[in-house]
């Protein structure tokens, strides 16, 4: 019975990370997650008390899936700069991924503020580990530079995701040229 109750909690972010890709934040509701899982609305309610629940599970299970994979990037290579290149390839490589989307999505949205500070210790756990190469590369405020950096990632990032007049490559080189010479200025 325990198996089966994961396999539809399951079942039910996977719908909720669609409908969130597809429609945003207003797209997820009670009526669409049953309709997507052919759940009974009621038994949806069993999974979750809310909308927020369900976003609040979705960050914590698929932010740091990602985050772990921004972080294998880096760790793949090891100058300062090769892992501040691939902090920003791998973050634009992963917009396409529903996860990614799905995360996009509700950070984007309205949310409680538990979900908020969920969203943002994960952010920060991104940003930590950008922090140290720019310490590396021997920035007086790494952190404040970590902040801005992340700022031109998240702009390629909706820039990519409006399907902007550019290609998605033509948009990542951009960033990464901006980022490297910014990291030096």
């Amino acid at each position: 019975m325990a198996e089966h109750r994961t396999m539809q909690r399951g079942a039910l972010l996977d719908a909720a990370r669609t409908l969130l890709s597809e429609g945003g934040t207003e797209a997820l509701t009670f009526p669409a997650l049953a309709e997507r899982t052919g759940l009974a609305r009621s038994s949806v309610y069993e999974y979750f008390r809310s909308r927020a629940a369900v976003v609040e599970e979705l960050c914590a299970v698929d932010f740091p899936v990602w985050a772990a994979e921004v972080e294998a990037a880096m760790e793949r290579v090891d100058a300062a700069e090769q892992k501040i290149e691939a902090y920003v390839r791998r973050q634009l490589a992963l917009v396409g991924d529903r996860r990614h989307r799905a995360v996009v999505a509700i950070s984007a949205g309205e949310l409680d503020a538990g979900a908020r500070e969920k969203i943002r210790a994960a952010h920060g756990g991104l940003i930590a580990m950008i922090v140290e190469a720019l310490a590396d590369l021997g920035h007086e405020q790494p952190r404040l530079a970590a902040m801005l950096l992340q700022g031109v990632v998240d702009a390629a990032v909706r820039r990519i995701e409006l399907g902007a007049a550019e290609n998605p490559d033509q948009i990542t080189e951009a960033a990464v040229a901006m980022v490297l010479r910014g990291v030096h200025g």
